[in-house]
């Protein structure tokens, strides 16, 4: 099975957004040691408690301080951007860390409708023009805009011996079937849908059309995870992620809380049944227990790959779970 990382960037209780994206490279390293096969940070927008609005930014700092892992975004979130500079800034990337650059495009407006609106013109209707968009995208890094295209003199310089890889990651039908149509790869977040992810995979694979370089369909499920050495202490750490989860819906959650901060907090009724109910959509365990269930998600979901998003308070714990799942699932 291979293994891959997701990286929220988040910002936990008494950190720096600056001491935040610093673990993300740490987290990036240790991935590349403990043989994951790529790392992905996603993009956000004014949302509490996370600290990446910028993945390009943080991918030239990330590929400076490593090796060989492929690294790149979860997701450009395309509908605010103009595709020529989303290539330039890819392709730029991809001639910097030869062979280890990814594109995942995502359309979510990753923040809030006043945070969209400062970002991006006319949004919603760039989401409704997002087959356009992954299109002329694609285009850009093939180089083969139809002759007489108002592009198709036009280069997203430099352009890289080996092209950045595109992805389209989506959480329903409609994403997997413009990654089936563009013969993209495609990335399910499981673990923020409550949607049936295994029949929009199938739709996926039913639909796919091999590219223009002739890819094959390849699936990638991400889920969010927690392992310790035992149940109860991975159960424990995830109880700060749980917690911050339900005060951001109160809008009250600006830092994942600490352990200890998370115990404090006092559950309604319906917190309690909300929190129970996000746990059915994690895997949280021993290291065995997280290994059988990655196996389990792996064939239902008929994945070639699996991303983990971990987020804890401390950076030790995140480090030490994605350590023990390696150690069980990778060795």
């Amino acid at each position: 099975m291979k293994l891959s990382i997701l990286d929220q960037s988040p910002i936990s209780s008494g950190q720096s957004a600056k001491e935040a994206l610093y673990e993300s490279m740490k987290l990036a390293q240790a991935g590349e040691v403990l043989g994951y096969t790529r790392y992905w940070i996603a993009e956000h927008h004014d949302l509490p408690g996370l600290a990446c609005p910028a993945p390009e930014v943080m991918l030239g700092f990330i590929g400076a301080q490593t090796k060989q892992i492929r690294i790149g975004s979860g997701a450009v979130l395309l509908p605010h951007y103009k595709p020529y500079k989303v290539a330039e800034v890819y392709n730029m990337l991809a001639t910097l860390f030869p062979g280890r650059i990814d594109i995942g495009i995502g359309r979510a407006p990753g923040g809030s409708a006043e945070a969209t609106n400062a970002l991006s013109d006319h949004f919603l209707l760039q989401v409704f023009k997002m087959p356009d968009l992954v299109k002329e995208l694609l285009h850009f890094f093939n180089e083969d805009f139809p002759e007489g295209h108002e592009f198709a003199k036009v280069k997203a310089a430099p352009i890289p011996d080996t092209a950045p890889m595109p992805w389209l990651l989506g959480t329903s039908k409609k994403s997997a079937l413009l990654a089936a149509e563009n013969g993209l790869p495609y990335a399910f977040g499981q673990f923020m849908s409550d949607q049936d992810g295994a029949a929009i995979i199938q739709q996926y694979l039913d639909g796919f059309h091999p590219g223009k370089q002739g890819q094959e369909s390849y699936v990638l499920l991400t889920i969010s995870a927690i392992c310790a050495e035992t149940t109860e202490k991975a159960e424990d750490i995830a109880l700060s992620n749980l917690i911050w989860a339900l005060q951001k819906e109160k809008g009250e959650g600006s830092f994942v809380p600490s352990i200890e901060e998370a115990k404090r907090y006092v559950l309604t009724e319906k917190e309690t049944e909300k929190m129970e109910k996000m746990k059915q959509n994690m895997i949280i365990g021993h290291p065995q227990e997280v290994r059988n269930k990655l196996m389990e998600i792996q064939s239902n979901y008929q994945a070639d790959e699996v991303m983990i998003v971990t987020i804890t308070h401390s950076l030790e714990d995140r480090l030490e779970s994605y350590r023990l799942i390696a150690s069980e699932v990778l060795s």
